[in-house]
């Protein structure tokens, strides 16, 4: 008797227990945690928008297109550093890009076939001012993708969205035969 009772008390708080979580269903989307967001990452985005202009017009390979790129990543992030330690000096800034694009070219060249690397070195001044504008606009481009697919910039996951509708309140009072 007492353990059928107190088997009865557990089911009966457990069932309580589960009524009062209600599921919490959510209209926002989540977004995928293993992917740098480029709101938050800018040099990812920009080495990314290089990689894929330069894969379609060299017309590369799955490996080639890997290869390309892990180098654009890298180099990329070496320019970005570059600009922001020496801002305000573009002459010492073209120089040190200057550089690391030579560097690029050494890289590339034992990734791209020979007609490959002779249309990307003739090529390479259209590539360089292709990400240069990029990054030059790329604070304001950056901004308009936030608004338009906002993700979460802190750690609770939180994201702004459409408030929730207020409940119609009813009239207090009575207002007579016609109201009912």
């Amino acid at each position: 008797m007492k353990t059928t009772f107190v088997a009865l008390t557990l089911a009966f708080l457990a069932g309580a227990a589960s009524a009062q979580q209600a599921p919490q269903v959510s209209t926002v989307q989540l977004r995928d945690k293993t992917q740098a967001s480029p709101r938050l990452n800018p040099i990812a985005a920009r080495a990314d928008r290089l990689s894929n202009h330069m894969v379609h017009t060299l017309r590369l390979n799955g490996y080639q297109a890997s290869k390309l790129r892990a180098i654009n990543a890298d180099k990329v992030a070496k320019m970005a550093a570059i600009e922001q330690k020496n801002a305000g000096n573009q002459k010492l800034i073209d120089e040190q890009c200057n550089g690391v694009c030579k560097e690029r070219d050494r890289e590339l060249l034992a990734v791209l076939s020979n007609d490959q690397y002779s249309s990307y070195y003739g090529s390479r001044a259209t590539f360089i001012n292709f990400d240069r504008d990029y990054a030059s606009n790329s604070s304001s481009i950056l901004l308009a993708d936030a608004v338009q697919n906002p993700t979460p910039a802190r750690a609770n996951d939180a994201v702004v969205g459409p408030a929730k509708a207020k409940p119609v309140s009813k009239p207090t009072g009575n207002l007579g035969k016609s109201a009912r």
